[in-house]
């Protein structure tokens, strides 16, 4: 028995493939519409972080759930990442001045 010495920090397109159950032809797609982040090594080949297993998954839940398009696909991606932020971003400031009226808080 083996085990890896580092984390894989790292994916390539095969690999990302065969984690997501995606063609390795879909995975480069995706990425040419902007629906995945990847990295180019200067031979060329597509390199993804792990989170990129995420957001594969999240794509393929919107594409079954909603039938949508590639298009469509990054546009509610895109809001709901931004709703996420926003969110979060509620969550802080709710939480930083509790008791405090709105008009007496830093930041």
């Amino acid at each position: 028995m083996t085990s890896a010495l580092a984390r894989v920090t790292r994916l390539d397109q095969d690999a990302l493939a065969r984690a997501t159950g995606l063609h390795p032809d879909m995975v480069g797609r995706w990425t040419a519409l902007g629906l995945l982040d990847a990295t180019r090594d200067t031979a060329g080949r597509l390199w993804f972080a792990p989170s990129q297993i995420l957001a594969v998954a999240r794509l393929q839940r919107l594409r079954a759930g909603f039938s949508l398009n590639y298009a469509a696909l990054g546009l509610v991606a895109d809001l709901l990442d931004r709703i996420a932020a926003l969110e979060a971003s509620a969550a802080r400031n709710r939480t930083r001045g509790k008791g405090e009226p709105p008009w007496t808080r830093i930041g």
